[in-house]
């Protein structure tokens, strides 16, 4: 599989998560080149306000790896994680986060974003995380565009 495979499975995950009636974002996490986990935001269902993709993601990926460190792994992200999120990706111990919608495009949509980019608190924080963006963006910010049509949460 390819990387632009890799966010298209994230962005399927997030069309699930949308027809379930939660917040458009979906995460999968990757090691040699296999799928080890793929979640969608589920903070509506749970009623939890840190359900959000790459957490539920990071979660599923330990369980199955039976570990709590994903040396190795990359979480492939539909937008950019929230500074919540990243220090997740931090302490899990992934090597890479790559994400298509920016923290501007979550915003247009509704969501009340923290204006910190993800590269940007990375560095401040002196990670060793690589964090990329712009992968299948347009695609990934059209994600919003479906979850408004679809109406059936709002944003938080």
């Amino acid at each position: 599989m390819t990387e632009a495979d890799y966010m298209r499975a994230a962005i399927e995950i997030t069309r699930t998560g949308i027809a379930a009636g939660q917040s458009p974002f979906g995460s999968v996490i990757v090691k040699d080149g296999a799928v080890v986990a793929a979640t969608h935001n589920t903070v509506w269902l749970t009623t939890d306000p840190t359900a959000h993709a790459e957490v539920n993601c990071i979660r599923a990926a330990a369980k199955k790896l039976q570990c709590i460190a994903l040396n190795g792994c990359t979480l492939y992200s539909t937008t950019e994680p929230c500074p919540m999120c990243l220090s997740a990706i931090h302490w899990a111990k992934i090597d890479r986060v790559v994400f298509g919608a920016t923290i501007g495009d979550a915003a247009a949509a509704g969501f009340k974003e923290l204006f910190v980019p993800a590269k940007k608190l990375a560095e401040m924080g002196e990670s060793p995380l690589i964090v990329e963006w712009g992968l299948l963006q347009e695609e990934c910010a059209g994600l919003f565009d479906e979850w408004k049509k679809a109406a059936l949460c709002k944003a938080y």
